[in-house]
């Protein structure tokens, strides 16, 4: 997929009114649960699903829009929001506790995801949370958007599978798979 910047900024503009609480206060109390200190999303947009992490945490976002991590910035401004590629990742190894993507990978061209997942793996500390729409078979859901099985994607890694089920609607009502990693 080609950044498109005219499709992310309208993005950007829409991403307030996708918030969910459900959603956000599920990925920091899971963090939490983990005995994780610091939090990374991917793909993190204007910053919604980290807004309700406590500033005892090291909160970062990596995004390539611009114009979303002003945004993030000007709501959140307790993170650390940086311009940056899923196959680049500014971060040393093994140094963010639980690392996360949420609606991200369904939009990466399948060079970029293998690249991506790769670097998620890298920085990761402890934990991986994917959150994506889930198709076994990998099926194209529109001209953007293709539904990935992301167990599979982890297979050549030395992670624990800790969940792979689909999310309860009441906490994501696109019904998206969560799939959580334990490093090891």
């Amino acid at each position: 997929m080609n950044y498109d910047e005219s499709f992310w900024r309208k993005y950007a503009d829409e991403n307030e009114s996708r918030y969910n609480e459900e959603f956000a206060k599920f990925t920091k109390d899971l963090a939490i649960s983990l005995r994780c200190t610091s939090v990374l999303e991917i793909g993190c947009g204007t910053g919604i699903d980290l807004r309700l992490f406590p500033d005892t945490f090291q909160i970062h976002g990596v995004d390539l829009n611009e114009y979303a991590l002003d945004m993030a910035k000007e709501k959140f401004p307790v993170a650390n929001f940086k311009k940056g590629s899923i196959t680049d990742l500014p971060f040393e190894d093994s140094s963010i506790d639980f690392v996360f993507t949420h609606g991200l990978l369904n939009y990466l061209d399948e060079d970029i995801l293998e690249k991506g997942i790769s670097e998620m793996y890298r920085v990761a500390g402890k934990y991986v949370m994917n959150c994506e729409k889930y198709s076994n078979i990998e099926e194209k859901i529109d001209e953007n958007q293709t539904s990935r099985n992301m167990v599979k994607r982890w297979m050549n890694y030395k992670v624990r599978i800790v969940s792979d089920v689909d999310m309860h609607e009441d906490i994501e009502p696109e019904k998206k798979r969560f799939v959580l990693l334990k490093k090891i």
